[in-house]
């Protein structure tokens, strides 16, 4: 195992802002990529460390890098996801601009370990410096890559960077999920199995393979209330107050966090500031780190509001392929929002509570779900509020600052 002597964060060299490190700078940072030798046994590391995936859904690295190398046959397909649709989301934008050499490495390193003949990388079409970054840098390592590489823009979308609508994106141009089985690792693009990682994931694989320990950093999405939001690098395991801390404190009262995204939960604020952001704690807590969002809601801002907002948005990015997604999340949506503007329809509270237990595990894929997990995060931490606003046309969070004024 070649071991490294400078620091394994994957933000370490020059700061974001100063765009893309060059090739040159990279390889003085880091090294060349270790031969075939030091890492003929990655996907064992891989799994020994317990590399979580860092798009969202959280499976191990190994195990899915190893259910496309028993099928290959040298001739796997690997997708490397950079869609990130997520509207509270930076960091894989940020990684791809600021790294895209310590991408590609990852690239690199997973084709050869699952024996891939052919690698695209998939990237927002709005992260225009994202791609651009990635242009650059695969057009100077175009000697290293020895089989079919491609760029392809994603289209715009929440949906767009889930991976049977990415290779359903690049076979057939419509990037909407399909159903399974097959899973991608069994059959995907062009009928190959095929690997579709996240970019954070195939970067940390960079760096374990030229010896970083354990299972590394993450990197978050700050936002909201506090003083310098951003993109922050944590260890796997700091506590929200930490985040916070990093992040210049909060310039105003919080009263909830919306941890791990669109598809995450909102949490109490009182309840999430000595969280541990580690996906074995979470989980045992009924939460997730998700996608690496950690967002700050202000104490004078509604709940309600800002969850009709978020399932608005989530209706409205549906697939359209299936009654849970067409009718039921369209009704929530809108049952929510008429909750927000204290305009309730009959007994709206009950029927989004009752529907929002009926819908998952309905859609031909985890929209309906990952919707309806906001949905019911929201009304145990909003309560009140929702309550406010059915019962009696009044935000009980508006009403209380005013008194307090």
């Amino acid at each position: 195992m070649v071991k490294l002597a400078t620091d394994t964060r994957l933000l370490a060299g020059p700061e974001i802002a100063a765009g893309a490190e060059s090739y040159t700078a990279h390889l003085a940072r880091l090294g060349p990529l270790p031969g075939s030798r030091y890492r003929g046994d990655l996907i064992q590391q891989l799994e020994d460390a317990g590399i979580l995936g860092r798009g969202g859904a959280g499976f191990p690295v190994g195990h899915k890098w190893r259910a496309v190398a028993e099928r290959s046959g040298g001739h796997a397909a690997l997708v490397v996801n950079g869609a990130e649709g997520e509207p509270a989301s930076l960091k894989d934008r940020s990684l791809m601009s600021a790294r895209p050499h310590l991408v590609i490495d990852g690239a690199l390193l997973a084709a050869d370990a699952v024996g891939a003949d052919a690698i695209v990388f998939y990237v927002g079409t709005r992260h225009h410096r994202a791609a651009a970054a990635l242009r650059r840098a695969m057009a100077e390592r175009k000697p290293e890559f020895r089989r079919r590489v491609d760029l392809v823009e994603a289209p715009a979308g929440y949906i767009s960077g889930e991976e049977t609508a990415a290779i359903h994106f690049l076979e057939e141009g419509i990037a909407k999920p399909t159903s399974t089985p097959p899973r991608p690792f069994e059959r995907g693009l062009w009928g190959r199995p095929t690997l579709v990682q996240n970019v954070e994931s195939l970067a940390a694989a960079a760096l374990l393979a030229r010896g970083a320990q354990g299972r590394g950093t993450t990197l978050l999405t700050v936002s909201g209330a506090v003083h310098r939001p951003g993109v922050q690098e944590i260890k796997l395991g700091t506590r929200v107050a930490d985040v916070i801390h990093e992040a210049g404190g909060l310039r105003a009262p919080a009263q909830a966090i919306l941890l791990g995204g669109y598809f995450g939960s909102w949490v109490a604020f009182h309840e999430a500031s000595n969280l541990y952001l580690d996906p074995g704690l979470l989980r045992g807590a009924g939460l997730g780190l998700g996608c690496g969002v950690v967002s700050f809601l202000p104490a004078d801002t509604c709940g309600v509001e800002a969850t009709a907002q978020v399932m608005s948005y989530l209706a409205s990015q549906s697939a359209g392929q299936c009654g849970p997604c067409i009718f039921g999340l369209n009704a929530i949506a809108e049952a929510v929002a008429r909750l927000a503007r204290r305009a309730p329809r009959g007994d709206d509270l009950e029927r989004v509570t009752r529907w929002g237990g009926q819908l998952a595990g309905r859609g031909a894929c985890k929209h309906p779900d990952g919707a309806v997990g906001l949905l019911r995060s929201a009304l145990r931490v909003f309560g009140d509020e929702f309550a406010s606003h059915q019962r009696y046309g009044v935000c009980s969070r508006t009403a209380a600052l005013r008194g307090a004024a």
